[in-house]
């Protein structure tokens, strides 16, 4: 028997780029009763699964803060919504916090810089004592680097501390090697002179490059903020009170957090469900959009279940709760997206791999270019031009973009998805998605509707029709068979008069009878009426073959002994599923379907939407079969389902999608779900995949390219040839145009919305 283990989520404080993620994930890894551990850089969370018996929560912590990092502690009773107002709250302090840090280099480097550059105006450069102006650039640059610049500094201090570089060890060295040269030109100028250099100074670089990566994360901050906005806009949708009934009756309007079980809730016109529950009294129209997709409101009546954060639109109910707090469908939604953010897709792991060795491998490279140009260059600017190459190759070469490209796309995706009725399990799912080249569709309740419903009423000639439908409506509302019920969903929606039947039998496998307005009447199938004795006329009989010739249920009506019409029922297709299938043909994506009915009927379904290729007469063992069988062809298969026969192929599947209307396990077994009963939600899943990977592809194509070309620049690789060196400066610039570049590009999927048919 396995060992039982615990999830624990914590929230880390203090990461500054992917390399930060991939420390705190070594140190958590390696910490005794730890078997899985996964930081993601863009949520700032750690997921870790542990041994209870050999680790805790503290033990996990412990390993975070040894790493050099903080975890920002949650209240056990907070609820989602309190913690995310929390964190957000930190987060705008943060902010605050950052962007005072980064005015106040800003504006230094803005007095600096210019009287760095005397020399371009020989005749003032003159009049001014060179020392004592390094003297006042030391003292206008020393707020920058301790003040502006110090968590770089402390960061790349905690991280030698535990022998570990990061993007901040990179530029506290870069900046800092400039800062120091500059202090020895400034206080010590004789030792160079009397070795044949000028005292430069290098504090405009210095603080210009600090002031530009600030400004990089200040952007970088705004941005990811963004990228968060759906789950805050899902838990926005929470109703903040509810109105209970007492006991004696009284109606008292109490916060949500105060709603119990059992509890009786009024909702009025145009107010939000509060939580989910069960219809007692009343009915209306709700609009569940916010949670579905589906535009149109649904119908709610007695018996029906209504969901939290719904809006009720026109009538007025009372509900009972069957679910609050963590429960709910609006919860269970938001941690869903939240799990999926925190996840991480198989393409992050080329990322992963190269932002773990990045630092190491460019502090080396900047050594070397240090070491060549002092070697190589000529005796009178051989330092300079070693500092100067050497700061440009440590500040261009931050991994920040290349940890952002794959989660900042995932967080926004997801997000997204929710917003469409598509819920997309983990990031690997969201990937696979993209891949897939043939859709298996089980008909029963994805292509159809999955209940019976009535096509065809067809009277026997002579025979009135609506008195007809209203004697049928008479005896069916007795009966609790599935066909009666379609019958009079069919009667209702055909506004048949309800009238009274009395004796009513059901008759076991053939139907029922009852008496109406005094006169006998039979309904059920071919059995019933012929062991009854009634015999079908030749119109009815040729009418009844072609019901059946068209694969549907035939109920046959008799009053009186005498046989008076038919009723033809069928699980109809959904409105929606011809127009979703061309569009997945037009993705280039093959539908094929499969079903355990007759040849004939899967057909007959296949040819009114469009498919081609089909499997009848699978039975619910023989799914997941024909899943192997397709991927044996060499097939990305997704797999869609609804109900518990399905949960088999649907994990088979490369990817499976679960209808929202189904069962809990094909949802389990599902790595997306889709909120609404419709196949349009396959198309959005898929168009969305498509759109983010390639979204993740275009990101660490930045990454890769901005590295791959900036760090030879910036070592004076075309110094050579063409004589361009690469200002540490503009290499500040560029690093944090980078960073901007990749969020900008993934926050471009918010404008993302379904292809309309």
């Amino acid at each position: 028997m396995e060992p039982t283990t615990k999830t624990e989520t914590l929230d880390i404080e203090g990461m500054t780029c992917a390399s930060c993620a991939s420390f705190v994930e070594k140190s958590l890894t390696r910490t005794p009763g730890v078997q899985r551990a996964m930081v993601n850089f863009a949520t700032e969370k750690a997921t870790i699964e542990y041994l209870p018996a050999q680790a805790t929560p503290a033990t996990l912590k412990e390993a975070v803060v040894k790493a050099g990092y903080g975890v920002t502690e949650r209240a056990p009773d907070t609820s989602a919504a309190d913690r995310q107002a929390e964190i957000d709250q930190q987060k705008a302090l943060a902010y605050v916090k950052l962007k005072r840090r980064f005015w106040v280099a800003t504006v230094l480097a803005i007095v600096i810089m210019p009287l760095s550059m005397l020399m371009l105006w020989p005749a003032m450069m003159a009049r001014v004592n060179m020392q004592w102006l390094n003297y006042g650039l030391l003292v206008l640059t020393l707020p920058v680097l301790f003040y502006s610049g110090r968590e770089f500094f402390t960061s790349a201090w905690n991280g030698f501390k535990h022998r570990a570089a990061n993007m901040d060890t990179l530029i506290a060295v870069g900046t800092g090697a400039a800062f120091l040269y500059s202090l020895a030109a400034t206080v010590v100028p004789g030792w160079f002179m009397r070795r044949g250099l000028m005292p430069e100074v290098y504090y405009d670089t210095t603080a210009t490059i600090i002031a530009l990566i600030l400004l990089g994360k200040v952007l970088e901050l705004r941005a990811k903020t963004q990228t968060s906005a759906a789950i805050k806009a899902l838990m926005g949708l929470q109703a903040k009170t509810a109105r209970v009934v007492r006991p004696d009756g009284q109606e008292v309007d109490v916060p949500i957090e105060q709603v119990q079980l059992g509890d009786l809730v009024v909702v009025r016109p145009g107010e939000k469900v509060a939580t989910d529950g069960v219809i007692e009294e009343g009915r209306s129209a709700v609009d569940e959009a916010m949670l579905t997709g589906e535009s149109l409101p649904v119908e709610k009546k007695t018996g029906d279940p209504v969901f939290g954060a719904t809006l009720n639109k026109t009538g007025s109910f009372r509900f009972r709760v069957t679910k609050v707090g963590a429960d709910t469908m609006l919860s269970q939604i938001v941690k869903l997206v939240e799990d999926a953010q925190g996840s991480r897709a198989p393409i992050q792991r080329l990322a992963d791999k190269v932002s773990a060795i990045f630092v190491p491998t460019v502090v080396v490279i900047a050594i070397l270019t240090f070491v060549l140009w002092f070697d190589l260059a000529p005796v009178e600017a051989r330092l300079p031009l070693a500092l100067v190459n050497f700061v440009a190759v440590l500040i261009i070469a931050c991994p920040c973009a290349l940890g952002l490209a794959t989660p900042t796309a995932i967080m926004v995706s997801t997000g997204k998805g929710a917003e469409h009725g598509v819920l997309i399990r983990n990031a690997e799912a969201l990937e696979k998605a993209h891949q897939v080249n043939t859709v298996l569709l089980d008909k029963t309740g994805t292509i159809t509707r999955g209940e019976p419903a009535v096509t065809d009423f067809v009277p026997a000639e002579g025979q009135n029709a609506g008195q007809l439908l209203q004697v049928v409506a008479a005896v069916e509302r007795q009966s609790e068979h599935p066909l009666a019920e379609a019958v009079v969903r069919y009667a209702d929606a055909q506004q048949a008069p309800a009238i009274p039947a009395t004796g009513f039998q059901a008759i076991e496998g053939k139907g029922a009878q009852a008496s109406v307005n005094g006169q006998a009447v039979l309904i059920g199938n071919f059995r019933l009426l012929d062991e009854a004795g009634i015999s079908l006329s030749p119109a009815v009989r040729r009418q009844a073959d072609e019901l059946l010739g068209q694969a549907k249920t035939v109920l046959y009506v008799a009053v009186n002994q005498q046989a008076v019409g038919l009723i033809g029922v069928a699980d109809t297709v959904r409105d929606t599923s011809a127009a979703a299938i061309k569009r997945l043909q037009a993705m280039g994506i093959e539908v094929v379907m499969m079903t355990g009915d007759n040849p004939q009927t899967a057909a007959q379904v296949a040819a009114q939407v469009g498919i081609t290729r089909y499997f009848a007469e699978v039975l619910p063992s023989g799914k997941a079969g024909k899943v192997k069988e397709l991927q044996a062809e060499g097939r990305i298969v997704a797999m869609v389902g609804d109900g518990i026969n399905d949960a088999p192929a649907l994990a088979q599947a490369d990817i499976g999608l679960a209808m929202g209307g189904g069962t809990d396990v094909a949802m389990e077994a599902a790595g997306i779900t889709l909120m609404r009963s419709d196949l349009q939600g396959v198309v959005t899943a898929i168009e969305l995949s498509r759109q983010t990977i390639r979204t993740i592809k275009q990101n660490l194509f930045f990454a890769f390219i901005y590295n791959t070309l900036g760090i030879p620049v910036a070592a004076g690789l075309l110094y050579p040839f063409f004589g361009i060196l690469l200002s540490p400066m503009l290499a500040a610039g560029a690093m944090a145009l980078s960073s901007v570049s990749v969020l900008t590009n993934s926050l471009r999927l918010r404008s993302f919305s379904p292809a309309k048919n």
